[in-house]
């Protein structure tokens, strides 16, 4: 008895053995998760109470089958799960983040933030795991792999969630009259319940046009295109993208409500008494530019478009992309397609048809705008244009970069937009 007492006093005086390196690790790695859920759970604090609540459990039911996996894995498949949960996370926080950094605080932007913090943290435990418990040359094989993931994974995680989480872009202090034309303020409901806002320049020659700017933007980036139409007699309306400015609804960078939206501004000027009901056209710019192809298939009420930086918003859009690059380009189309479904099953908006198939179903005439400065527009637009060549026309402005035909070659741009306009609404 004596001698079990003195052993144990013995042991208590003895020094504790520090934790291992890899029990370190996968604490580390735990603690990452915990954060990384609850970023999670502040992002998915939008739209329905029970919307919300059930993206929550799913976080949490995620979390703790981490944590699972973590506590009972060799070092490699923990170091392996570290990495892979930790380079989503990146993707998913990045995207938050620098998509609602200038839209003021939110819980959405603290979320993306911690989201990011947690993700560095797990991608950089995670990596120095499986680097230790990796043997020999298979070492070597880790930063390929990692390069493979990011370009397959990360991005089209990070496009996916940066196009259909979007910070509001607030409307700039400018006005048409700050720029000597009369206007008044313009409001109208879509058929799914988003209340839009916007401005509208009366005609003078009782033609109008839709004026559509583009993604995490408002109707003030294209006041100068409105002045440019307005001088010419158009009645311009430009107004803000649902979720954007002074609209409601939830905002989508890919353009996927484009055809709700502008049946709703159409309806506006069907109902004004200056306007010719059988002569509006649309001019957008980049996702503006996109959705003005969609809505005139959808809504032949709109006689013609003018689409600048107008490219892709679903995959299909990508088709070109083999025929130039061969077995490169098909591997592109392939993260395209990833980065589409997934934006699928992050917003409610419905996938509209590709611009090809819009500009072939649509009765209009089309003029694509391309920036001379960004190679892919030219390709995009004559892919775009092959669906209805003998309708479609094409402008490469020489040393321009995206949108910036207007600021590159103004004189350019009001020959070609209003001389188009003028041939198709006559």
């Amino acid at each position: 008895m004596t001698a079990t007492r003195d052993r144990d006093r013995a042991n208590d005086h003895a020094p504790v053995e520090p934790p291992s390196r890899q029990v370190r690790a996968r604490r580390t790695l735990q603690i990452a998760v915990v954060v990384i859920g609850a970023g999670m759970a502040l992002i998915a604090i939008d739209g329905s109470w029970r919307w919300a609540v059930l993206r929550v459990l799913v976080a949490a039911t995620c979390g703790v089958a981490l944590m699972v996996v973590l506590e009972r894995r060799s070092l490699a498949v923990s170091g392996a799960t570290g990495a892979a949960v930790g380079l989503l996370a990146v993707a998913v926080g990045g995207a938050v983040t620098l998509s609602y950094g200038t839209a003021g605080w939110s819980l959405r932007q603290a979320g993306g933030r911690v989201v990011l913090a947690g993700g560095i943290a797990a991608l950089i435990v995670g990596l120095a795991g499986l680097t230790r418990a990796a043997r020999g040359w298979r070492r070597v094989l880790i930063v390929p792999a990692v390069v493979l993931a990011v370009y397959a994974i990360g991005f089209p995680v990070a496009v996916a969630v940066y196009a259909t989480n979007v910070g509001r872009p607030a409307l700039g202090g400018a006005t048409p009259a700050d720029r000597g034309l009369p206007y008044v303020d313009a409001a109208f409901t879509t058929a799914d319940g988003a209340r839009l806002s916007g401005w509208y320049i009366p005609s003078t020659n009782h033609a109008g046009v839709v004026l559509l700017h583009g993604a995490s933007s408002t109707r003030s980036a294209v006041l100068d295109q409105a002045v440019v139409l307005a001088r010419h007699g158009y009645g311009v309306l430009l107004y803000d993208a649902r979720g954007m400015g002074r609209s409601g609804g939830r905002a989508m960078n890919f353009g996927w409500y484009g055809d709700r939206d502008v049946e709703a501004a159409l309806d506006y000027l069907i109902g004004r008494p200056d306007l010719d009901p059988g002569r509006i056209a649309a001019v957008g710019e980049s996702m503006g530019g996109e959705q003005a192809i969609g809505a005139m298939a959808a809504d032949h009420r709109l006689r013609a478009v003018v689409a600048e930086g107008a490219t892709n918003r679903v995959s299909a859009d990508w088709a070109w992309l083999a025929d130039q690059y061969g077995v490169r380009g098909r591997v592109q189309q392939g993260v395209q397609w990833l980065t589409y479904r997934l934006a699928d099953l992050l917003s409610d908006a419905p996938p509209p048809i590709s611009l090809r198939h819009a500009v072939a179903t649509a009765d209009g005439p089309v003029l694509l705008i391309a920036a001379g400065n960004v190679a892919d527009e030219s390709s995009a637009a004559h892919h775009i244009a092959s669906g209805a060549p003998s309708r479609v026309e094409t402008w490469d402005v020489a040393g321009a970069g995206h949108t910036g035909g207007l600021r590159t070659d103004p004189a350019g741009w009001d020959q070609h937009v209003t001389a188009f306009l003028d041939r198709a609404l006559r």
